[in-house]
C-alpha cells in the first residue's frame, strides 16, 4: 500500500505528434501497473469520445494515478496527466505541463519528430521539466532507431543517447519506460509554506454532481468541508468530495502537495472555473496566485446555423451542452437574411471548429451549416475608436476607417527537402514571409514562415499535405497584430446584397476571391424567367460578374409564315413581360448554394 510521501510522488505527460502512440503506451502503462485490469482494458482507454478513437487523437485531457512497486523494493506514486497534442489547444497543454516535473517525448521510429512534437516540447522546456526520450514503433521494419535519435539531437538539442526503444502496441520496453520514470523525473519540490494553493489544469461537467475540477496540489492540503476560494473570479465554495482518477473517480480523505486528483464543491456553472486558476482557502489563504494564468481568447470565428429554422431552439441546447464540457466555446446569437437565426461561434482553431461541428451533428442529430471562418481584424476610426470586428455584417463606414490591423502568427513547417520549391509556392500564395531555414539531417528542411492568419485558416493545412505527398507537417503560434488592407468583399445576386457571403479579404485576394464566388454561384443557382446577373463589389464598385440567362420560351411558335410585324408584337409584349417580372421578381438561393460556396473559397 502507498503512504505518503512527497518523495515518492511523481508527475509526468507524454508529448507526442498525432499518431505516433500516445494513447497506447498510456494503455501499456495502465495494464502494466495493475491499474485496469486485462478484462476491462480496451484501446485508447483514456480517450473517452467517440471522435478521438475514430481520429486517434486526444481532444479532452484526462489524469489518471498509478501505483506501481519499482525494483528497489518501494511503492511509488506515479500521476499522468495526459495532455491533447494539437496546435489549437496549446494553453491546455502548457497548464497541463505546469502541474508535472517531467515528460516523456515519444517520437515515431518511421516518420523521426515532427513539428507538433517541436511545439509541445518548447512549451516543456520553458517550464523547466525533465524530458526523457522515447522511440516507439522499433518492431516496424521501416524503423531507424539511430536517425531519429541524430533528430532529436539536431532539432530539440536533447541528448538521446540513453533514449528507450520501445514498442507501445506489443509491449516492448515498456517496464524500462517505467523504471526511467521512477528515476529520471524529479519529485516534486517542497513547499515553501502551509498556505492551500491548487493549480486548476481541466475540469469536465458532470449532470449529477456540477462541475469537477481536476487540480494539482502545490502547498496545503485540500479536503471535504473546506470552503475554497477561487482566485481569478473571487468565487467561494464548500468541497462535497476530493478524490483521485484511478482511472475512474476514487474518493479520498484528502490531497497533499505533489497530489493530483479532482474535487466537488456543486459548483453549477463551468464559467466559475477558468483553466490554469489557482484555488486557495477563503480563511487564512494564498495572497498571490500561481503564474501563468490567462483567459483563454477565441482565435477564429464562424456562424453555425440549422438548415432547418425548427431546429433553432435544439441547437441552442446543444451549445449549451457542449460549452459546459469547453470552457474555450465562445457562442452568442445572431441573425442573417439569408440564413435566419443562428449563432456566432468562437474556436480556439480550425480543428476546434471541425471537432464541434462534428459532435453536434453526430451526438445531437443536427442538420447545421457554417459559415466561412474569420478571425479578429483590430479597426482604429479617424475619432480613435478601436473596434474589433470577426463579422463582415459589422463592418464600419469605410469613410471613418483610419487603418486596419490584421492578426499575424509564426508557423514551423517541416518537410523533407525535395519538396521546398512547391512549399515557397504554397507560401507565396499565402502571402508569407519566410524568416529562416535549417536543414535537419541530410534531407529533411525546417521552415520558419510569417503568415497573415486568415490566409491558413480555410485549406492551409490540405494544401501543404497535397503538395509534401503528406510528409509536411506544421505548427504555428500567434505573433502580433500588422498593419493589413482589409476590405469588405460584397455578393450582389439580381442588385440585392446577399450577407452570408460577405467576407473581409486582403485587398490582392480580393479579385479572385470576387470571381470565384461569383463563377461558383453561377453554377448552383437555378434558371429563372429573366436574367440574374451575379456580382462581387467592393464599396461601390463592381468586380466580377457573371450572369445567369434567362429559362426562354418560344412565344412566336404558333406563327408559321405571314408578316412579320406579328412576331415582332409578340417579341415586344414578351420583353416588357419580362421587365416586369425582374422588377418584381425574387431569386430564391437553395441551401445547397450555401454549403458549395464555402467549398469555392
Amino acid at each position: 500500500m502507498f503512504e505518503y510521501d512527497l518523495k515518492k510522488i511523481k508527475n509526468f505527460s507524454i508529448i507526442a505528434h498525432i499518431d505516433h502512440g500516445k494513447s497506447t503506451l498510456a494503455d501499456r502503462l495502465l495494464e502494466m501497473t495493475n491499474t485496469v485490469s486485462s478484462r476491462e482494458m480496451k484501446q485508447q482507454y483514456l480517450d473517452t469520445l467517440e471522435l478521438e478513437r475514430e481520429r486517434g487523437i486526444t481532444i479532452k485531457a484526462r489524469p489518471v494515478t498509478m501505483y506501481y512497486k519499482a525494483k528497489d523494493g518501494q511503492t511509488y506514486q506515479i500521476n499522468l496527466i495526459d495532455t491533447p497534442g494539437h496546435v489549437d489547444f496549446s494553453y491546455e497543454v502548457s497548464r497541463s505541463l505546469s502541474a508535472c516535473e517531467g515528460a516523456l517525448l515519444i517520437v515515431d521510429a518511421t516518420q523521426g519528430v515532427q513539428a507538433q512534437t517541436l511545439a509541445n516540447v518548447h512549451l516543456a522546456v520553458e517550464r523547466d521539466l525533465e524530458i526523457l526520450p522515447v522511440i516507439n514503433k522499433v518492431d516496424l521494419p521501416a524503423s531507424d532507431p539511430q536517425r531519429v535519435k541524430d533528430q532529436i539531437e539536431t532539432i530539440i538539442g536533447i541528448d538521446a543517447s540513453e533514449a528507450l526503444l520501445i514498442s507501445a502496441k506489443t509491449g516492448i520496453g515498456i517496464s524500462e519506460v517505467l523504471e526511467k520514470i521512477i528515476s529520471g523525473i524529479p519529485s516534486p519540490k517542497e513547499p515553501a509554506s502551509d498556505e492551500l494553493k491548487c493549480l486548476i489544469f481541466d475540469s469536465h461537467y458532470d449532470a449529477y454532481r456540477g462541475v469537477m475540477v481536476y487540480v494539482r496540489v502545490m502547498s496545503g492540503e485540500v479536503k471535504k468541508g473546506s470552503l475554497i476560494k477561487m482566485m481569478s473570479s473571487n468565487k467561494s465554495f464548500h468541497i462535497d468530495e476530493v478524490g483521485i482518477f484511478s482511472p475512474n473517480e476514487k474518493p479520498v480523505e484528502s490531497l497533499k502537495p505533489g497530489e493530483v486528483g479532482y474535487l466537488l464543491a456543486n459548483i453549477k456553472n463551468t464559467s466559475d472555473v477558468k483553466i490554469g486558476d489557482t484555488i486557495t482557502l477563503q480563511k487564512n489563504g494564498a495572497t498571490n496566485p500561481l503564474p501563468g494564468f490567462k483567459l483563454i481568447a477565441p482565435v477564429v470565428y464562424a456562424g453555425i446555423y440549422p438548415i432547418d429554422s425548427s431546429d433553432f431552439e435544439s441547437l441552442r441546447e446543444a451549445l449549451v451542452k457542449l460549452q459546459l464540457n469547453d470552457s474555450a466555446l465562445y457562442v452568442e446569437q445572431e441573425s442573417s437574411l439569408a440564413l435566419g437565426f443562428g449563432f456566432r461561434c468562437g474556436f480556439l482553431g480550425l480543428l476546434h471548429l471541425e471537432i464541434v461541428f462534428e459532435r453536434l451533428q453526430r451526438e445531437f442529430d443536427l442538420d447545421i451549416i457554417t459559415t466561412s471562418p474569420s478571425v479578429v481584424y483590430k479597426f482604429t476610426l479617424s475619432d480613435g475608436t478601436v473596434l474589433e470586428i470577426d463579422n463582415p455584417a459589422q463592418y464600419p463606414d469605410p469613410a471613418k476607417i483610419d487603418f486596419v490591423e490584421e492578426p499575424w502568427i509564426k508557423c514551423t513547417i517541416m518537410a523533407p527537402s525535395d519538396f521546398l520549391g512547391a512549399i515557397m509556392n504554397l507560401g507565396m500564395e499565402k502571402r508569407g514571409e519566410l524568416t529562416q531555414t535549417e536543414t535537419i539531417g541530410s534531407n529533411h528542411l525546417l521552415l520558419t514562415y510569417r503568415f497573415p492568419l486568415n490566409e491558413i485558416i480555410t485549406d492551409f493545412n490540405d494544401k501543404l499535405k497535397s503538395v509534401t505527398r503528406g510528409y509536411g507537417s506544421f505548427d504555428y503560434e500567434f505573433e502580433c497584430y500588422e498593419l493589413g488592407d482589409i476590405i469588405k468583399l460584397e455578393i450582389k445576386v439580381n442588385e440585392e446584397p446577399v450577407d452570408a457571403f460577405s467576407v473581409l479579404v486582403h485587398k490582392t485576394k480580393a479579385e479572385s476571391k470576387g470571381r470565384a464566388i461569383c463563377h461558383k454561384l453561377k453554377e448552383v443557382i437555378p434558371q429563372q424567367l429573366f436574367k440574374v446577373p451575379i456580382q462581387a463589389a467592393i464599396g461601390g464598385k463592381i468586380i466580377a460578374r457573371e450572369t445567369i440567362s434567362a429559362l426562354s420560351k418560344n412565344v412566336t411558335a404558333k406563327c408559321y409564315g405571314g408578316d412579320i410585324s406579328r412576331k415582332r408584337k409578340l417579341w415586344e409584349k414578351q420583353k416588357k413581360g419580362k421587365k416586369r417580372m425582374k422588377e418584381i421578381g425574387k431569386v430564391n438561393i437553395p441551401q445547397s448554394a450555401f454549403m458549395e460556396v464555402l467549398k469555392a473559397e
